[in-house]
């Protein structure tokens, strides 16, 4: 494949040829540029769109993150992905959504990146470098939850010059850290699969039937970190994650700490080895 096709148009032909049969990714809605795919993915849920129905962009003018970060996204290199989901559950459940995202964005990008892994609560990294990030955006009425917005971005062939200065030691591409062009479709397709096996799952076992999957991707379990937010700070080491999507620490103390949200600040960096080493990987998506 020539590098000059890193810069094509996605051929969205193929994905939906791909997703015909699929829940996830049978209506697929592209665009050059949006503002945001979140926006756009909202825009057709209010409007009555089927749980499924995703959204593409070559790139966003406001794409965003976790805690109204900009998610940079330049265009013809990546994924930027959102579907809407209409899930049975409790608007306190929701959250949980992003981690399953979490999970299922990881075993798609190990086909490709065997080390790409999880960092809670929502970014999947490579060497300790952002791979990807996820936002989930809840809508609610009286009624309870009306649907959910699961925007995914994920760097595939960006190169360091398409991110800024202050980005380019802390993001990673698909194809910086394997040295291949990644076939856009094929991750796509890829990714909606293995996203639409674990929502199932979830759905139907809850968030501790996922759980061991999760952890078994887990960058942090062993790994003495930092935890800021709300004007606390926490120190300890990870030694994983609740049936409800905590984060379990123990501290100096050795008493165990859960945390619900916050920045993680990994200490030492990932090179330094885990107290104790993530569980084999003895599951990945059909």
């Amino acid at each position: 494949m020539s590098p000059a096709l890193s810069h094509a148009a996605l051929a969205t032909g193929d994905l939906r040829r791909r997703r015909a049969a699929a829940h996830f990714g049978r209506t697929i809605h592209y665009y050059d540029s949006v503002d945001s795919t979140n926006t756009v993915a909202r825009q057709l849920a209010l409007n009555g769109a089927a749980e499924g129905t995703a959204v593409i962009a070559e790139t966003q003018t406001r794409g965003r993150g976790r805690l109204g970060r900009a998610w940079v996204s330049p265009p013809f290199r990546n994924l930027y992905l959102s579907i809407i989901l209409r899930p049975p559950l409790a608007a306190a459940e929701v959250a949980q959504i992003t981690l399953v995202a979490g999970l299922a964005t990881a075993e798609a990008a190990g086909e490709w990146a065997p080390g790409a892994a999880i960092k809670w609560p929502n970014d999947v990294v490579v060497g300790g470098r952002k791979l990807a990030g996820i936002l989930a955006e809840m809508e609610t009425d009286a009624e309870g939850v009306r649907f959910v917005i699961l925007g995914i971005g994920v760097n595939l062939n960006a190169a360091a010059a398409d991110f800024p200065p202050e980005l380019r030691d802390k993001a990673v591409s698909l194809r910086a850290a394997t040295g291949q062009l990644i076939d856009r479709v094929a991750f796509a397709d890829r990714l909606l699969s293995c996203l639409e096996h674990r929502y199932d799952l979830f759905l139907r076992a809850g968030f501790a039937g996922i759980r061991p999957l999760w952890e078994s991707h887990s960058s942090l379990n062993g790994r003495q970190v930092e935890i800021s937010g709300g004007g606390q700070r926490l120190v300890g080491v990870v030694t994983g994650i609740a049936d409800d999507g905590t984060l379990v620490l123990r501290d100096a103390a050795q008493m165990e700490i859960r945390v619900v949200a916050g920045d993680v600040t990994v200490l030492g960096g990932y090179e330094k080895e885990a107290a104790s080493p993530p569980s084999a990987r003895n599951w990945e998506c059909p």
